[in-house]
């Protein structure tokens, strides 16, 4: 199977297949989702993933690898993150 996903840098095996559990199956798909909603849909899953999930998803998007992603770039999407949590309902 020829998947798009894991043409993208960062983004292997267990990754895509995680994505693809989301609902996440094309390159499209994870533009539209984006990195902060795609990263939290795929522990909402219970997937085990760490933040350089996060990274490599937004690493994917740039086309750079996760390791590259300025501090600023990853501070910001943290905080994307944790304002996003606080709005979940309870």
């Amino acid at each position: 199977m020829n998947d798009e996903l894991q043409t993208l840098k960062n983004l292997g095996k267990t990754s895509s297949q995680w994505l693809h559990a989301v609902g996440i199956h094309t390159v499209g798909d994870l533009r539209r989702q984006g990195a902060v909603d795609a990263y939290r849909a795929v522990r909402a899953r219970g997937f085990r993933a760490s933040k350089v999930l996060l990274y490599s998803i937004e690493g994917a998007l740039l086309d750079i690898h996760w390791s590259e992603l300025p501090a600023a770039r990853k501070e910001s999407l943290n905080h994307q993150l944790q304002a996003a949590s606080r709005h979940e309902p309870s």
